[in-house]
């Protein structure tokens, strides 16, 4: 069987999704990705994967842009021949779905976030809701990582057949080991690893920030991300005034989770959070925002702490609490948040749904 995989990073794919392909490949299955060339091609290369460079502008809607995409998708599958087709991400699920539908080839959709276009009221929630509308009506099956968001397409009236919910992505276990948690010490270590960019939370953390090192001098702040907006200049000048520390993009932010004494994330909107996971897993406690996408990999006051989204004074108020446990207190909530993960985030149980979905679609 070929299978056609179109993205839009390799990133995201080969951290998330490394273990779908390699399971494809073991089986003898073809593989084909379609994305953006990057540092992660040889690594796909390597696996054992063919490529296709396709230009894939990630961040809004240019109307040349997207029809030229279309197109590129259009011709890549009439060339390749593809099986099935996996698609994951906004641009990639709609125009994808429209292209394996001109083609008349079997595609399995996944949704990982609703992303800014649809979260925020307007226009252009308008018109990406129809998109979607058009992109999955022949869809051969859609996963969804939260039921929020498989709501919102059953209500938009966008499903064709019944939406499957996954664990987000899971977590490689292996990959993320559970790691003692940090020693006693005099300082607390808060990370933020993430895309820096306003709907990850960014404005919130930076107005709270100053305010809770006024207050708990003791208290030290690390951002790990590359820049999707601007605030690096502004992180520049935090970074001088010893408020933070701004690491920028790492390849392996593994070292920084298991530094930290719990991991901060005030998003706007996630499909599920594969950085709160990650932390979970390697034994650290979860301050996150209470949405969909955050809330399900953490038990609030167990293994980490809600507090609303796009609210500063809700997120400090969770820093806080947090700040103020006992060294056993946070420990004990970095246990008991790998125990979750292991119970129900096994990146492995991820794998076998896709692997059974694609090989019965593929028929």
């Amino acid at each position: 069987m070929r299978v056609l995989i179109l993205a839009n990073f390799g990133m995201g794919l080969y951290n998330f999704r490394k273990e779908i392909i390699e399971s494809l490949l073991e089986r003898n299955h073809e593989v084909i990705i379609s994305y953006p060339h990057d540092e992660y091609v040889p690594k796909f290369i390597e696996l054992g994967c063919k490529f296709i460079n396709t230009d894939v502008d990630r961040r809004g809607m240019n109307p040349i842009k997207d029809v030229f995409l279309f197109v590129q998708y259009s011709k890549n599958i009439k060339k390749v021949k593809p099986d099935v087709v996996l698609t994951y991400t906004i641009k990639p699920n709609i125009y994808g779905g429209l292209a394996c539908q001109l083609t008349n080839t079997k595609y399995i959709s996944t949704i990982t976030g609703l992303g800014s276009a649809i979260e925020n009221k307007g226009f252009l929630r308008t018109v990406t809701l129809s998109l979607y509308r058009l992109a999955l009506r022949t869809a051969r099956s859609v996963f969804f990582q939260n039921e929020k968001n498989k709501k919102i397409f059953e209500d938009e009236r966008i499903l064709k057949g019944e939406g499957q919910i996954i664990s987000g992505s899971g977590v490689n276990l292996s990959q993320f080991n559970y790691e003692p948690y940090p020693e006693s010490s005099n300082t607390v270590e808060l990370v933020y690893v993430g895309r820096i960019m306003r709907d990850k939370g960014m404005n919130e953390l930076l107005a709270a920030i100053p305010l809770i090192k006024a207050k708990y001098s003791h208290v030290n702040f690390s951002l790990i991300g590359f820049c999707e907006e601007e605030y690096e200049s502004q992180l520049r000048i935090l970074e001088k005034q010893g408020l933070l520390i701004y690491q920028g993009k790492q390849n392996d932010v593994r070292p920084y989770i298991r530094q930290a004494h719990a991991i901060v994330l005030p998003s706007y909107h996630e499909g599920m959070s594969n950085v709160l996971l990650e932390a979970a897993a390697t034994g650290r406690p979860i301050l996150a925002s209470n949405i969909p996408g955050c809330r399900e990999t953490f038990d609030d006051n167990i293994s980490g702490i809600g507090f609303d989204s796009k609210d500063t004074d809700s997120l400090i108020e969770a820093i806080e609490k947090f700040i103020n446990l006992t060294h056993e207190e946070k420990a004990k909530m970095g246990y008991f948040g790998r125990q979750k993960i292991e119970q129900q985030f096994d990146r492995n149980i991820v794998v076998s749904k896709y692997i059974n979905e694609i090989e019965k679609v593929g028929k």
